[in-house]
């Protein structure tokens, strides 16, 4: 039988409306008396009716979470950690797949009655750009995730994406590349996540003095593998074919291994591939596949943190908000290295 807020008074010698206002975390509850409360919820395993307390302060207990596309590991992962995130304040999320509609995105911000439905918004947006971003507000407070520029009445997490970019070229030119092409560049509005990592690797490009060739930037309409796989099979044809490929996302790595490794050429002694997300199909793919790693955990905790700092009443200015990556390395890129490795010594 579940333990009620009657069983808790009567085992910690109060009222039933002391242990609501110690359970509604009230102030004008003594400190012992809190703390005597407080022991006899855990002792007995007391669970308050969170639906009934929310519904008391006027909020429904759920919060929203849109992301283009559920199917895209990163966007999976992003949303098992934030959904963990946001069970440690005991609430719900309710997932919306936008698919990168515009119309969609546009309804989740400006249609009132689904506002109703949950309490706060953290929101990847794809099809929507900047400006009209920047045009929409309302009283449901959002966090948006990815890549935005901070004009706009919304809260920000992203990651340095041109640092990140960065240093996978980088690393792909401290393995002896000279012919790095770069998969996946979207050069319109709603694509700045791209445009940032072809900035990123363009500046790689330049600090080592390699020339920037542009039939090695090859752009895609999205981020999933058989795009990787069509662009590396353009690059093959090059009469000048790649040494290295960076690649915006790991789903476009993976498609771009497969051709490859059809081609007969070998990754990565012959073309080293480095994605980007570190989802978890990079650690199990053959070749294992090197990538820049978001910290997807902090990214969460990062947007759960504002938007319940935003919930409780802080009208602060918008904020972005900047999570760490890291370079991981595996056996799309480990093999050059090992080789440069054996001729140094030798």
């Amino acid at each position: 039988m579940a333990v009620t807020i009657y069983d808790v008074a009567r085992h910690a010698g109060v009222s039933p409306r002391t242990v609501s206002n110690v359970v509604n975390d009230y102030p004008f509850v003594a400190t012992e008396t809190r703390r005597r409360v407080q022991a006899s919820i855990d002792e007995l395993g007391y669970r308050p009716n969170l639906m009934a307390r929310n519904l008391r302060r006027g909020r429904t207990g759920m919060i929203a979470l849109a992301v283009p596309e559920l199917a895209v590991p990163y966007f999976s992962e992003l949303s098992g950690a934030i959904m963990d995130e946001v069970a440690k304040r005991s609430y719900t999320v309710i997932i919306e797949q936008t698919d990168g509609d515009p119309d969609k995105e546009r309804k989740l911000l400006q249609d009132r009655e689904r506002s109703h439905l949950f309490d706060g918004l953290i929101f990847s947006p794809l099809g929507l750009g900047a400006a009209e971003l920047a045009e929409t507000s309302g009283k449901t407070p959002v966090v948006l995730l990815g890549e935005r520029v901070n004009e706009g009445p919304f809260d920000h997490v992203t990651i340095d994406n041109v640092a990140a970019a960065r240093a996978a070229v980088e690393h792909l030119v401290a393995l002896g590349a000279r012919r790095i092409a770069a998969i996946g560049d979207q050069p319109y509005e709603t694509g700045e996540t791209a445009q940032f990592r072809t900035q990123g690797y363009r500046q790689a490009l330049a600090e080592a003095g390699i020339a920037e060739d542009p039939a090695l930037v090859v752009p895609t309409a999205s981020f999933h593998r058989d795009a990787g796989a069509l662009a590396m099979r353009d690059l093959l044809a090059l009469a000048e074919p790649p040494d290295a490929v960076f690649c915006y996302n790991d789903l476009l790595a993976v498609g771009a291994i497969r051709v490859l490794l059809q081609a007969g050429c070998r990754v990565p002694d012959d073309v080293a591939v480095i994605g980007f997300d570190d989802a978890e199909e990079g650690r199990y793919s053959t070749p294992t596949l090197s990538t820049m790693a978001p910290d997807k955990a902090e990214i969460a905790a990062l947007a759960v943190e504002q938007l319940f700092r935003r919930l409780e009443g802080d009208t602060t200015e918008p904020v972005v908000l900047q999570a760490p990556f890291g370079l991981v390395v595996r056996e799309s890129t480990a093999g050059i290295q090992a080789r440069e490795e054996l001729a140094a010594r030798t």
